[in-house]
């Protein structure tokens, strides 16, 4: 018997080309994609603005160093020598409550070397003298101008009043009888550079100088030992 039920599944079609050959149907062919080209204008602008920057940054510390280089060869900068000339005590006062009241006078010579620098030395300046790291007495440097090659005495008072202890005490009592007491002068001087008739920016000078002398008594003259000196320049 034949089968008269209607055929349930799909029918599949096929085209066919002018030359009898198969090609699948419209919703199976494969459309081709067109790209839309990217635009490389903003790539290349961003490419020459990178290239010009470095090329500005380059001359720039290129003609910077030139120029720094001219003015050191013009110049000749040198940084002030300083040397304690000399120390004196003023008073040197062992009281009953193993404190000391001290006063000392500190003599500096500031030497300017420079041809064509001057320094101006502020009026905030600090000044100490210490004894195994326990502070004696403070002051501060005079406020003043130094010219070019110039050479200055500074004078710097330094008093105080301060509790040591026995054990202390009982170290420093050695150290004077062998004839050998390290001190410590630390400076603290706020200097600012003057190039001709300009001044530059201001500067912290630190100075600190270890020495050894053969006593700290009032009576007979106070000779230095030994002196070695620190520097350290903060902008």
């Amino acid at each position: 018997m034949m089968n008269n039920e209607p055929n349930t599944q799909s029918s599949k079609y096929v085209m066919l080309q002018d030359n009898q050959n198969l090609v699948p149907p419209p919703q199976r062919r494969n459309l081709p994609r067109y790209h839309q080209p990217q635009s490389k204008s903003s790539g290349n602008y961003c490419i020459r603005c990178i290239c010009c920057c470095y090329c500005f940054l380059f001359f720039f510390i290129f003609f910077v160093t030139i120029i720094a280089f001219i003015l050191y060869a013009l110049y000749n900068p040198h940084v002030p020598n300083y040397k304690v000339k000399k120390f004196e005590v003023t008073s040197f006062i062992i009281l009953s409550d193993f404190s000391i009241s001290a006063e000392f006078l500190v003599t500096v010579e500031a030497e300017n070397r420079n041809g064509r620098i001057g320094f101006i030395y502020g009026k905030d300046s600090a000044a100490s003298i210490l004894y195994r790291d326990k502070t004696l007495c403070t002051g501060k440097l005079p406020a003043f101008e130094q010219p070019e090659k110039n050479v200055t005495m500074i004078k710097v008072v330094l008093k105080g009043n301060r509790e040591f202890g026995p054990g202390l005490l009982e170290k420093l009592t050695v150290d004077k009888k062998a004839g050998k007491v390290p001190l410590l002068i630390a400076v603290k001087e706020p200097i600012t550079v003057v190039i001709g008739k300009w001044p530059l920016r201001q500067v912290l000078v630190k100075l600190n100088c270890s020495l050894v002398v053969d006593n700290l008594t009032t009576d007979n003259k106070i000779k230095i030992l030994s002196t070695k000196y620190d520097y350290q320049i903060m902008f």
